[in-house]
């Protein structure tokens, strides 16, 4: 008992001098005034570049195409007799934003062989009271559907589907809208409506004094940790401006001409409807993912194809107004717990309703290759490495309609394209 009580008696008196040696040799805190200053300025910057964030991504890719194939990287088919590849960077994306306070920026470039561009340059700013209510403003994604505003990180294929590359060139414009969605500990946070105004003109300069009105009410629900469904419905009303008098507009089997001077300066009617939908499945054998979306609408655009505007001067061609309608309908499946998934996604475009290649209406009064309906059937396997890196292989076999009266359209043309595409996320 003796001895232990010697021991416990050295480890107090111990711990009581290891005490005094600490506080003895323990420095005294800084009293000079600018020592403190500079100690506060750079604890104030090491907290604004919290509020900085980088990140981007880099596709590279390989595309192999039939003769009459449109790849994405790389100049046209040298050989129209031959097929082609192509070897190029898709998007090497760098992307800027700052947050603080109500406000927040965002400044994104594309860097690749063909040169520098801006893709997102926008400022963002939300309520302080509700947190419910953001404004934004500058050049950002056109809210409208579900497959615009999903990032080109994330998509399980290569590009979006035809109609939206057609209708809305580059997915973004130069605008305004406001946000409304409820926070997080809502219920209602489910619901989220995006309305505003836009140029009308994708991320090229303005041209003209009408701005188009875009909207999406969108609905998203998780009903249990295996089970996700999300929806929505979109409308854009704007107008494409005429600078020709001659205006085609469609009549059934082709087109009625209006030849007035005074539609030089007036404004076609450009109009969609849209409807998406989506489906988050977990089970034993992996992730399903569906997804589709319907649109509708009139579309005016020029003789040989449908597209929007996206250039930084006027027209001064002649105007073809269409009745349009298309989608794509998407399936992704995860091969159990293997890093893979397939893919299946089906598209389609139709920018003129009214004629039909079957029965040879296109080539005859006024119609042209601008109302040839595409249909694409695109098969996939995306491998995702890590966090940073996947693989994509994806084949694309794509059907036109045709017509007998209708030069280079009298068959289907050889324009299938696989394309192997390897990313790198930052």
């Amino acid at each position: 008992m003796k001895k232990i009580l010697v021991f416990a008696g050295c480890l107090i008196m111990g711990n009581i001098l290891l005490a005094q040696q600490d506080t003895i040799c323990q420095e005294p805190p800084p009293s000079d005034p600018l020592l403190i200053q500079k100690i506060t300025e750079l604890e104030d910057g090491f907290n604004e570049l919290n509020n900085i964030k980088i990140s981007g991504y880099v596709q590279t890719q390989f595309q192999y195409g039939e003769k009459d194939a449109l790849l994405k990287v790389g100049g046209s088919n040298e050989d129209k007799t031959k097929d082609f590849n192509r070897l190029g960077i898709r998007r090497g994306r760098i992307k800027f934003s700052y947050s603080k306070h109500i406000g927040s920026g965002v400044f994104q470039l594309d860097i690749t062989e063909k040169g520098v561009g801006i893709k997102d340059a926008y400022l963002k700013l939300t309520d302080p009271w509700l947190n419910s209510i953001s404004t934004t403003i500058g050049v950002f994604d056109r809210p409208f559907g579900y497959e615009i505003s999903y990032s080109s990180s994330q998509r399980e294929t290569p590009e979006r589907s035809t109609i939206f590359q057609t209708l809305f060139p580059e997915e973004r414009d130069l605008g305004a809208k406001i946000t409304l969605q409820a926070p997080k500990t809502s219920p209602w946070s489910i619901l989220k409506l995006d309305a505003g105004l836009f140029t009308g003109n994708g991320i090229k300069m303005e041209t003209d004094n009408s701005k188009d009105f875009i909207g999406h009410l969108g609905v998203n629900k998780t009903l249990n940790d295996n089970l996700k469904i999300g929806g929505g419905v979109s409308y854009y009303n704007g107008g494409v401006y005429q600078g020709s008098k001659k205006v085609y507009q469609n009549n059934g089997n082709g087109f009625s001409l209006n030849s007035d001077t005074n539609n030089i300066g007036k404004y076609a009617k450009r109009e969609y409807f849209g409807l998406d939908f989506q489906l988050t499945v977990l089970s034993k054998i992996g992730l399903t993912k569906f997804t589709t979306e319907y649109l509708f609408g009139t579309q005016p655009a020029g003789l040989k194809d449908s597209k929007s505007p996206n250039t930084s001067v006027l027209p001064t061609s002649d105007v073809y107004i269409r009745n349009f309608q298309g989608g794509y309908a998407m399936l992704v499946q995860d091969l159990g717990s293997l890093p893979f998934s397939a893919i299946v996604k089906y598209d389609w475009y139709d920018p003129n309703i009214k004629v039909k290649g079957k029965i040879n209406d296109i080539g005859m009064n006024q119609t042209n290759s601008g109302d040839i309906e595409f249909n694409t059937l695109g098969l996939g396997l995306q491998w995702k490495m890590n966090s940073s890196f996947r693989m994509t292989a994806y084949y694309e076999i794509v059907k036109n309609e045709t017509s007998k009266y209708l030069k280079g359209y009298e068959s289907d043309r050889k324009d299938n394209v696989f394309t192997l595409r390897l990313q790198y996320k930052f």
